[in-house]
């Protein structure tokens, strides 16, 4: 797998936001090419996917379903993220599959954290170390 996590987010200052945030944490995040589609997603190979499921680009519960549908792409971890407020939405996500759904106010609170932990190759450093004699 590769090492970035792939945004599909519209707004863009937002984007610069989770960029920024990845740069200072040692992550590198590239943007979806959403006109691709799934299929864009399941050549690159990205270790995560960030998506805003208010996303006017993209039916973005539609792209979850698909996603975790397909054998290629189903491993690949999903973060969402939405207004508190839209429960409908936020359910539908976690239906869908998505791996973690959280209001946009707590994910901009956890942004550092989560980057680490997305980018990171879910290793803990002693792991890749051989083992004592």
């Amino acid at each position: 797998m590769a090492s970035n996590i792939v945004a599909l987010v519209d707004d863009l200052f937002f984007l610069a936001k989770i960029r920024e945030t990845a740069k200072a944490v040692g992550t590198t995040v590239v943007t979806g090419d959403q006109r691709r589609g799934v299929a864009a997603i399941a050549e690159a190979q990205p270790q995560a996917i960030i998506m805003d499921l208010n996303s006017r680009a993209l039916p973005a519960v539609d792209w979850i379903r698909a996603l975790k549908s397909d054998p290629s792409t189903r491993s690949i971890r999903i973060v969402a993220f939405a207004s508190h407020v839209q429960e409908q939405l936020i359910s539908a996500a976690r239906a869908a599959g998505c791996d973690s759904v959280m209001a946009r106010s707590a994910f901009t609170q956890q942004l550092p954290d989560l980057l680490r932990s997305l980018g990171s190759d879910g290793t803990k450093p002693d792991e890749s170390l051989p083992p004592e004699s």
